[in-house]
């Protein structure tokens, strides 16, 4: 018989993964601007390439850094444990932001939370994750193998929702108990001292995050050769240059000046030049001679 206690702790873990598992969709698109203003030309598979890369880097630093922390002198077991669970809670953070800016790519939104956690749970999963969503959405609404290829557009748009919710809730299921226990042997080991945290942490998640990477290619076809409307460039207004204005007196005055000075050059100029030592004009005559 399952304790009361047992059945909060599970109830807290699976909320605290709901949680982790899903990310606001304008802060996927800030994402993907940033990432396309520092690389205007990028194609789609391009920046699908880069989004790759930015997010084996982030894990693989996560779980080395936090591993490297059991070697700090006065960080006990205990303390090693808690962060490296933090840490385990960055890799799922990252691993949501990585599963949605690529569907956004792709030019599919994802707004409901239960397919966004289906979406990041699968790929987690790996391949073991994408048969067993095709199964329970071929059971869910009568779809046949063929049809769902590409399991990653089956869960983010092609799948009736009324259907989302059931294969959500038992795939979450499975991936809590094989999830918790491919990360319990991490957070373990993570907390190892003497730099064996740090090569245990990094190693894992890196291969976790390859995992990742690999079932997202295989879930969503060849990425478009044009971004969708929301992942245009936005073009920045030139900025405007504002000179200084001097005080209304001053303007004033310097105005002044400049006109009495143009005026003198004038008076003086008729006052000098008599008509009598005017240069002659050059005839025709003259022209020719030359």
């Amino acid at each position: 018989m399952t304790k009361p206690t047992e059945v909060s702790a599970n109830r807290f873990v699976v909320t605290g993964i709901d949680r982790l598992l899903t990310v606001q969709r304008p802060a996927v698109l800030a994402h993907l601007h940033s990432i396309r203003s520092k690389h205007p030309d990028a194609t789609p598979e391009e920046i699908i390439r880069i989004l790759e890369r930015r997010y084996l880097a982030a894990v693989t630093t996560g779980g080395v850094v936090v591993g490297a922390s059991a070697v700090v002198p006065g960080i006990g077991m205990g303390a090693a444990l808690a962060l490296s669970t933090v840490e385990t809670g960055g890799f799922l953070e990252a691993s949501a932001l990585f599963a949605q800016s690529v569907t956004e790519v792709h030019g599919i939104v994802v707004d409901d939370p239960d397919r966004a956690r289906t979406l990041v749970m699968t790929l987690i999963l790996g391949t073991a994750g994408s048969d067993l969503v095709k199964q329970l959405a071929s059971q869910a609404a009568g779809t046949g193998p063929e049809k769902s290829r590409f399991w990653g557009e089956l869960v983010t748009k092609n799948l009736p929702k009324a259907a989302m919710g059931q294969v959500a809730d038992r795939l979450k299921k499975t991936f809590v108990k094989r999830f918790a226990v491919t990360q319990g042997t991490n957070v373990i080991g993570r907390a190892i001292p003497f730099g064996i945290g740090a090569v245990v942490g990094g190693t894992g998640n890196n291969l976790l995050g390859r995992q990742v990477i690999r079932s997202s290619r295989e879930a969503f076809r060849m990425p478009p050769q044009e971004f969708p409307a929301s992942l245009e460039l936005r073009v920045k207004a030139p900025k405007t240059i504002t000179l200084p204005r001097a005080p209304k007196g001053e303007r004033t005055s310097g105005v002044a000046r400049i006109q009495r000075a143009l005026g003198r050059g004038r008076a003086a100029g008729q006052s000098t030049e008599t008509p009598a030592e005017a240069p002659a004009a050059a005839s025709v005559d003259d022209l020719a001679g030359d």
